[in-house]
């Protein structure tokens, strides 16, 4: 097996590795859990019909097999930055490293927006603030981004605890959905048949129906790839990053299928298309009264998006961190508090550029104020369809760089993935690509808007001149070269 050559230094990270493998999983759970279950189920069924578990159970499948190259790439650098990292080493091009940068950054950012307008989707509900109240909507979802930049801003430590806390009061949530589910089919309320109809507005079959319905789905698997960018902070990722990233991925879309059974069953089609989780409260068939459940469940999805948005928040500043020591960006990202030893500056560039965002689109919204509502701008949708564009685009070149890569880098330890497997991943991933551009080609104008920003840290990264050496991480092979 060939292994890289010992460097002559290699110097610690000065991130701190506190992440356990106990940790990383329920991190991971917690991430994927909360990013699209509760934002974006009435938006699946409304695509697919009651069928619309299979959206999830292919979009589980596409995920998990891209996150067992993930499990190998990160057992052979354990660094920060993820995929632009996998991409650097694989390919290295500097122009492709830094667009692939910018990509994963803009898929956070507009990951981040989307979840921060699906917590005051909650919010909003439990308060009685009005649909029309846009730019209050926007001022909470502005805060709720402040307030999750903050704890970041404390630390890796404290981020992850919250996360694993968070991590069992989202699952709480989702097993009541299940509950009502199971009380639904025994007392006759939901016809198991509806599990196999599909969405009559569908022109083109059952299996573009579902093609459809991935296209959405998919943003709920997607997170697992934040866990990579914690791998510098993460013990003994080479033992911990395997089992805990596919396994966490597969309790996710386990507990993802079980819960779109459970809402298809429990309330009717028509009524979850275009809504939340919130439907399946409101069919009463809990042993709690359902006022008092609404305000409840709605707290539970309000911790599980925050869930979500902290860890996405955490990656998008180590991608800036790891990539600023790799000079693609410029080195004022890698910039770390010299007591909350947290990434600051990529921290509070990301938090700019997601209220922007969000301040974009309620300007959209404002002016469109008095047309239909199909024809008014879905904050959430949109911001979640530019997400999986960008990352459906990075996985698949995730893929392809797994597969380049292998020889190199190698030790015993190294987790390899199973090459079948690799391709049916690419395959699926640009297919899935395809399909979501040609089905919503507007979200063109807002990835390019976002490669706009990217486009200016390009200029400037040019313009103001060569960075300083980073310090050098050692990789997998490079600690076991070392040992002996």
């Amino acid at each position: 097996m060939a292994t890289a050559a010992a460097p002559k230094s290699a110097t610690p990270s000065p991130l701190k590795r506190s992440i356990t493998a106990r940790q990383l999983y329920f991190y991971v759970v917690g991430d994927v859990l909360g990013s699209g279950i509760y934002v974006l189920v009435g938006l699946v069924a409304a695509a697919v019909g009651g069928a619309f578990w299979m959206a999830f159970l292919v979009g589980v499948a596409i995920a998990t097999i891209t996150g067992l190259a993930y499990a190998e790439l990160v057992t052979k650098y354990p660094q920060a930055a993820g995929a632009s990292l996998y991409i650097n080493k694989a390919f290295r091009s500097p122009v492709l490293t830094f667009f692939i940068t910018i990509c994963m950054l803009s898929a956070n950012m507009a990951a981040v927006g989307s979840l921060a307008s699906g917590f005051v989707r909650y919010f909003a509900g439990i308060i009685g603030l009005p649909a029309d109240a846009i730019w209050a909507s926007t001022a909470i979802a502005l805060g709720f981004v402040l307030i999750i930049t903050v704890i970041n801003l404390i630390g890796i430590t404290e981020s992850v605890v919250a996360n694993v806390v968070m991590t069992f009061i989202e699952l709480s949530g989702l097993v009541i959905v299940m509950i009502i589910g199971v009380i639904a089919l025994v007392e006759g309320v939901g016809d198991p048949a509806v599990l196999l109809q599909f969405s009559t507005d569908s022109s083109g079959g059952p299996i573009l129906a579902v093609l459809a319905g991935v296209s959405l789905a998919f943003f709920a698997m997607t997170g697992f790839e934040n866990a990579a960018n914690v791998a510098e902070e993460t013990i003994d990722p080479s033992r911990a990053f395997p089992r805990a990233l596919i396994g966490g991925m597969m309790t996710a879309g386990v507990v993802y299928v079980l819960v779109s059974i459970a809402a298809a069953l429990a309330v009717p089609i028509s009524t979850l298309a275009g809504n939340t989780l919130l439907e399946v409260i409101r069919a009463d068939l809990f042993f709690i009264p359902a006022s008092i459940m609404l305000v409840v469940f709605g707290i539970i999805a309000m911790i599980a998006i925050s869930n979500t948005t902290l860890v996405t928040v955490v990656a998008q500043a180590r991608i800036l961190y790891g990539m600023a020591r790799e000079n693609v960006v410029p080195a004022v990202f890698a910039k770390v508090h010299p007591v909350r030893r947290s990434p600051y500056v990529a921290l509070i560039f990301g938090a700019v550029i997601v209220a922007l965002l969000l301040i974009v689109g309620a300007v959209i919204r404002s002016g469109q104020a008095g047309l239909p509502a199909d024809d008014q701008l879905d904050i959430v949708d949109r911001l979640a369809t530019i997400t999986v564009v960008f990352l459906l685009f990075i996985y698949a070149l995730v893929i392809i760089a797994c597969l380049k890569l292998r020889g190199k880098d190698e030790t015993d330890e190294t987790y390899r993935a199973n090459t079948p497997l690799l391709y049916v991943g690419i395959f699926g991933n640009l297919a899935v690509l395809v399909y979501t551009l040609i089905d919503d080609p507007d979200s063109l104008f807002w990835v390019a808007g976002l490669l706009a920003v990217g486009a200016v840290l390009y200029v400037v990264n040019r313009v103001f001149g060569k960075k300083a050496d980073p310090p050098r991480v050692a990789s997998a092979s490079d600690r076991s070269k070392k040992e002996r």
